[in-house]
């Protein structure tokens, strides 16, 4: 995985646990209104286990993913980037949207780094 400075690991981190909270909240209201949970509740667990790879590789934090949940995972996040990317095309330059929009992106794409970098270690 590529060098990445403390700050950018920072604010990484903290861009999927924002997501993480996003989702838990997006679940829990479709979950009361009798929504169907399907896709948020398959999108928030590919975050977790996201930032469990993040902070695997940054913070020497063990995870217990196996191999299918991690390529679960990292096709759901991979889902995900075109619809960000679209947001972010769309904002203006210098908002704070903007800039949680870059480090979603940021983000999403060390967790796809980080999972397989994993994969491959456990294939050799």
């Amino acid at each position: 995985m590529e060098i990445i400075s403390n700050e950018d690991q920072f604010e990484c981190l903290k861009s999927m646990q924002s997501t993480i909270k996003k989702l838990e909240k997006a679940y829990a209201q479709m979950n009361q209104k009798g929504a169907n949970t399907t896709l948020v509740k398959k999108r928030l667990d590919a975050c977790k286990i996201g930032l469990a790879m993040l902070e695997n590789v940054w913070n020497e934090v063990p995870h217990s993913h196996s191999h299918t949940e991690l390529a679960g995972a990292q096709k759901v996040l991979l889902a995900l980037t075109p619809s960000v990317e679209s947001s972010y095309a769309k904002s203006k330059a210098g908002s704070p949207q903007r800039t949680l929009l870059e480090r979603r992106l940021k983000a999403l794409d060390l967790v796809d780094e980080a999972i397989k970098d994993q994969i491959s270690m456990e294939n050799s």
